[in-house]
């Protein structure tokens, strides 16, 4: 069942949990995610990230449609987003390929051209009724991971001023997170996140997902958390399940790959909706 990022989170915040956001840059990972989503009955987020077509993963063009029939014919409401769309150009086409959800990532630029970006993506989104998530702060490089840097960190008071200068529907806030593989433990901010809540009558973002520990999954979802992007370790499991195997063909390569990153979406999935418990 097809849904808006907005339908998505407000189930999400009835039932006090976050929804799973996944990349889907190949149709393997595209069905380990909902089919993972499928067998928990779970709310799930597919996402195409714009650094994917820049790394030659996949073109939006390509890959759009085939999530958006996927998302249709769903057992469970699936969102089709646009995450990371860092140019406005980029972002209109994928409105206008029929993303429910997207992404308008200004976080590098100064606040005033990022608000003013950010508003005309809203303003654009909402001819479709799709909705718009975005960033204020900064998380650094979108596929490394970079720690000890206070500019990774959102401030409370811009975050307020800008969720009401934009009219957004969802906040990616930066609170100790990075994209990519950590280099050593994370240390997430609470008191900011709870802070940037308390001013932020909006579902909150955590972005760099992967790797973090369950108890501090739990943690930031009471807090306010709603949306979970999730890749690294999805994909991460997908090359474990293949490693130091010998294949004769590469659709077994293909199907164990499946099934490596299927297990780990489901122990992720499991973990933001309160399923799984340890």
């Amino acid at each position: 069942m097809l849904v808006t990022l907005k339908e998505i989170l407000k189930i999400a915040e009835e039932k006090k949990i976050a929804v799973g956001a996944f990349n889907t840059p190949n149709l393997a990972s595209l069905h380990a995610i909902l089919g993972a989503a499928e067998e928990l009955s779970q709310p799930v987020i597919i996402m195409h990230a714009q650094v994917h077509e820049e790394l030659g993963l996949c073109t939006m063009d390509e890959i759009a449609p085939i999530m958006l029939r996927a998302a249709e014919k769903a057992k469970v409401p699936v969102c089709v987003h646009l995450d990371h769309g860092t140019d406005l150009d980029y972002v209109k086409r994928g409105i206008e390929l029929g993303f429910t959800g997207i992404m308008y990532d200004g976080s590098a630029l100064d606040p005033a051209e990022n608000t003013k970006n950010t508003i005309a993506a809203v303003e654009e989104a909402r001819k479709t009724g799709a909705s718009v998530e975005a960033e204020i702060g900064s998380m650094g490089s979108r596929t490394s991971g970079v720690q000890d840097d206070e500019s990774i960190y959102t401030d409370p008071a811009m975050a307020e001023k800008f969720v009401k200068e934009t009219g957004i529907d969802a906040l990616a806030c930066a609170f100790g997170t990075v994209h990519g593989f950590y280099l050593k433990e994370p240390k997430l901010d609470f008191e900011r996140l709870s802070k940037i809540k308390s001013l932020v009558d909006l579902p909150l973002v955590m972005h760099g997902g992967s790797g973090v520990s369950h108890a501090d999954y739990r943690e930031v979802i009471r807090r306010g958390v709603r949306k979970i992007n999730y890749y690294t370790y999805m994909s991460r499991a997908g090359a474990a399940a293949v490693s130091g195997k010998e294949y004769k063909q590469f659709q077994d390569v293909m199907w164990d790959a499946e099934k490596g990153m299927k297990a780990d979406v489901k122990t992720a999935i499991g973990v933001f909706s309160g399923l799984l418990c340890d």
